[in-house]
C-alpha cells in the first residue's frame, strides 16, 4: 500500500502539473483528512476483533456539541473542557462496549443504535444550529503549527522551518535503526528474508519519501500541530498492537474467539476496552473537527465512519478480523485523501469521487479474499 500511495501521488502530481505537491496543498491534505486518520487508528482495533463501529460519525458530532456547550456557552477552561470531552467519549465507548462484550448484542446493532442516538442528541444540544466560535487555544489544536526555536534556515530565496527538518531527519534515523534491528532478529531465528537489494531499496524509498515531505512542510509553516498529534497516536497504537500482550490478545480474539477464550484470554474485557478506546478516539476526532471548523455543527461527522472503515480495509485489514496494522490503516486513509484531493484539483464531481472510492474499496476487499484463497492452496 505504501507503493500504491506513492504511485497515486506521482500520478496526480503529473495530472495536476505539480499542484498536488505544493507545500500549502500537502498541508491542507493532512488537515482535511486528520480526523479520518485518527478514527482509522481506533477503527482498526475494532476491525481486528472482527467487528466495526458505525457510531463514530455521530459521536464526533455529539462530542463537538458537548465541547461547544462547555467552551462557548459556559466559558469552561479549554483544557478542562477537552479533558471532559474525552471522558464523555470514554463513557460512550464503555456504554457500547458493555452491550457488545457482556450482553453479546452484535456490534453492528449496538453501534447502529449509537449512530441514531448520538446524532439525535447532537441535534438536541445544538437545536439544529451551529455554535461557535471557539477559544483560540482550542482552535490551535487543528489549525496551529509547531514553533521553530531555531529560527529557521534560509537557503537561496527559500526559508525553511528548521525544526521540521530536524524532526524528519531523526525519524528517518529511527526507521533505519528499527529496520536493521528487525532484519537482524529475522536472521537470528532463521526466518525467510527478502533479498538484501530489495530490503535496501525499500528502506531508501521510505526515507526519501519521508525527507521529501519534511522539506515540503518546512518550506511552508512547518509541521501542523495535528500532524504531531497524529504521529504520536500512530506510534502509541503501533506499539500497543505490535509489542504488548494486550495487542496480541486483540489479534487472538479476532483470529479465533473460542480458541482465545480457551487459552485464558478474557475476551469480554478485551472487547470492552477496544470499544471504550474507540469512544475516546471518536471524541478526539470530534474535537479536532470542531476546532478546524471553529464551530460545532449537528451535521458534523456524516459519513466519517464509512471513510474510517474504508481506510482500514484498503490498508490491508481482513473482513473476518485478526489481520491488519495501524500503519496500514493510516496509509489507507492517506490513499483515500490523495484520491479526494487529486480528483478535486482535476475538477472531478463529488458524485464520481464517491463512485471511484467505492470501486477502490471493492477491489481492496476482493484482493484480500483472493490472497487468502491463494495462501490456502
Amino acid at each position: 500500500m505504501i507503493f500504491a500511495l506513492a504511485s497515486a501521488m506521482v500520478l496526480f502530481g503529473i495530472l495536476t502539473n505539480g499542484v498536488l505537491f505544493r507545500p500549502i496543498n500537502l498541508t491542507n491534505l493532512v488537515l482535511q483528512n486528520s480526523y479520518i486518520l485518527i478514527l482509522a487508528a481506533g477503527m482498526m482495533l475494532c476491525i481486528l476483533t472482527g467487528n466495526i463501529d458505525l457510531s463514530v460519525g455521530s459521536v464526533v458530532a455529539f462530542v463537538g456539541a458537548v465541547s461547544a456547550l462547555m467552551m462557548v456557552d459556559a466559558n469552561f477552561n479549554p483544557y478542562l473542557a477537552m479533558l471532559l470531552s474525552l471522558l464523555v467519549g470514554a463513557a460512550i465507548g464503555a456504554w457500547q462496549g458493555f452491550w457488545i462484550a457482556f450482553v453479546k448484542i452484535p456490534a453492528f446493532i449496538v453501534t447502529l443504535s449509537g449512530m441514531l442516538v448520538f446524532r439525535g442528541l447532537a441535534q438536541v444540544i445544538l437545536r439544529g444550529q451551529s455554535k461557535g466560535p471557539y477559544p483560540q487555544v482550542f482552535q490551535s489544536l487543528a489549525s496551529g503549527y509547531i514553533t521553530d526555536p531555531i529560527g529557521g534556515i534560509t537557503l537561496g530565496e527559500t526559508r525553511f522551518h528548521a525544526l521540521t527538518l530536524v524532526i524528519g531527519l531523526l525519524i528517518s534515523l529511527l526507521i533505519v535503526f528499527f529496520e536493521i534491528r528487525k532484519r537482524s532478529k529475522q536472521k537470528k531465528y532463521d526466518f525467510e528474508l527478502v533479498p538484501r537489494g530489495v530490503w535496501i531499496a525499500k528502506v531508501v524509498f521510505i526515507i526519501a519519501v519521508l525527507m521529501a515531505f519534511s522539506i515540503v512542510f518546512a518550506m511552508h509553516r512547518g509541521l501542523p500541530n495535528i500532524l504531531v498529534l497524529l504521529g504520536a497516536l500512530i506510534v502509541i497504537y503501533h506499539f500497543i498492537t505490535s509489542f504488548t500482550v494486550q495487542g496480541r490478545h486483540i489479534y487472538a480474539l479476532g483470529g479465533n474467539e473460542k480458541a482465545a477464550k480457551l487459552s485464558g484470554i478474557k475476551t469480554e474485557m478485551v472487547m470492552f476496552w477496544v470499544y471504550t478506546n474507540m469512544g475516546i478516539i471518536a471524541a478526539l476526532a470530534g474535537m479536532v473537527f470542531a476546532a478546524r471548523l471553529n464551530v460545532a455543527t449537528p451535521r458534523a461527522g456524516v459519513g466519517f465512519e464509512l471513510d474510517a472503515i474504508a481506510a482500514c480495509y484498503i490498508g490491508g485489514a481482513s473482513t473476518t478480523g485478526g489481520i491488519g496494522t495501524i500503519i496500514g490503516a493510516i496509509v489507507g486513509g492517506l490513499f483515500i485523501g490523495v484520491l479526494n484531493n487529486g480528483m478535486s484539483i482535476l475538477g472531478v464531481s463529488i458524485d464520481w469521487q464517491q463512485a471511484i472510492k467505492g470501486f477502490v474499496l471493492l477491489g481492496a476487499v476482493a484482493f484480500d479474499l483472493y490472497s487468502k484463497k491463494r495462501s490456502l492452496r
